[in-house]
């Protein structure tokens, strides 16, 4: 009869049960989703700021072509 096969303790990590992960309050989901959305609103401020810069110097040369 052959021996069942031993499963390898390296294949997989054991997952963290609830017991082992540290839960969070809802204060702290809000918190933590209220600065991710800051942040992403800053970066999307700063992206918007970089094309309107863009923007207008497409806008000068549109005036030097057109003096021409």
């Amino acid at each position: 009869m052959p021996l069942p096969k031993q499963p390898d303790p390296k294949a997989n990590p054991p997952s963290l049960t609830d017991a082992n992960r540290e839960r969070k309050t809802p204060v702290e989901v809000v918190l933590e989703q209220a600065d991710k959305l800051k942040a992403e609103i800053a970066e999307a401020e700063e992206e918007l700021k970089a094309k309107r810069k863009q923007l207008h110097k497409f806008e000068e040369a549109k005036k030097i072509f057109e003096a021409n």
